[in-house]
């Protein structure tokens, strides 16, 4: 039989429009909540009417409905596709991976769900890989394998304006957040090998951590023969455009370039500014 294997995953994976076109990617979008009114992420709000709203309202976020999820399910199969693997954000940040592994029991064709341990374009690369390898032929069974080998060659590292949001969301300790903005140190964030948020670094102030983010990225790149880099961003296009030029000039063996903004549902946690980079090694 010849598999035709459907890549599925949430809006919180941050995978670029134009890329989910190309490649035939089924994306589960996430809640936005509102106290009057909840909107599909991605679908029927965006990032820049999140950071407008801030000030007034800040939202919270949820998992993709049940809904949404059974009709996706049932759209692949309809479709012709006889597998489906779901490539999600990091369960150590969200309960997307455990509920569509449970809604996963629905579907009537075979179907693996594969934690990305990452967050936003970082787990982003990993379901673009997975789509380009579904196109090009391989197993259900070789591709799972290689897409959670990848996984484990994939890091996000990202810096932001301020942390009010992540501890409004309670991402991070008030602590953590009331030091930082008190002596304007910007941690650089990433995800640990179980998928949680954890610190690599502390810098002072907005130039000094957008140099230092540079600096660990091209550092995580070096060596790789191919490599995949995205660079992601919060209302923040003019620094993020500079940042891809030199970040781009300084790592060789480069493969794939990626550019987007963050999904409406991360922009509710991480605010205005916020500065990604991915890096992929790919050998």
């Amino acid at each position: 039989m010849i598999e035709k294997i459907a890549i599925l995953t949430d809006s919180g994976s941050d995978v670029p429009k134009e890329i989910v076109k190309k490649l035939g990617i089924f994306v589960l979008p996430l809640q936005v909540n509102y106290k009057t009114q909840s909107f599909s992420d991605g679908v029927d709000i965006d990032a820049q009417t999140i950071y407008e709203g801030l000030k007034t309202e800040v939202p919270t976020t949820s998992l993709p409905t049940g809904k949404v999820v059974s009709e996706t399910l049932a759209k692949i199969e309809k479709q012709g596709y006889t597998h489906i693997l779901a490539v999600v954000l990091s369960s150590g940040l969200s309960g997307t991976h455990n509920m569509i592994r449970l809604m996963a029991d629905q579907s009537k064709i075979p179907m693996r769900v594969i934690d990305s341990k990452n967050i936003g374009i970082g787990s982003g690369l990993s379901v673009i890989k997975a789509a380009q390898w579904a196109n090009d032929g391989f197993s259900f069974v070789d591709l799972a394998d290689k897409v959670e080998d990848i996984i484990e060659k994939t890091k996000v590292y990202f810096v932001l304006s301020t942390l009010e949001y992540l501890q409004k969301g309670g991402r991070i300790g008030k602590v953590s957040a009331f030091v930082g903005q008190t002596l304007d140190l910007k941690p650089i964030i990433t995800c640990n090998d179980e998928g949680i948020y954890t610190t690599v670094t502390k810098v002072r102030g907005r130039k000094g951590s957008l140099t230092r983010i540079k600096e660990i990225a091209v550092a995580y790149a070096e060596g790789g023969k191919n490599i995949n880099i995205a660079f992601a961003h919060g209302n923040a296009m003019e620094e993020i455009l500079k940042i891809k030029t030199d970040v781009l000039s300084r790592v060789q063996n480069v493969r794939n370039t990626y550019l987007g903004p963050v999904s409406p549902a991360l922009g509710v946690h991480t605010g205005p500014g916020l500065i990604g980079i991915a890096v992929q090694i790919e050998d």
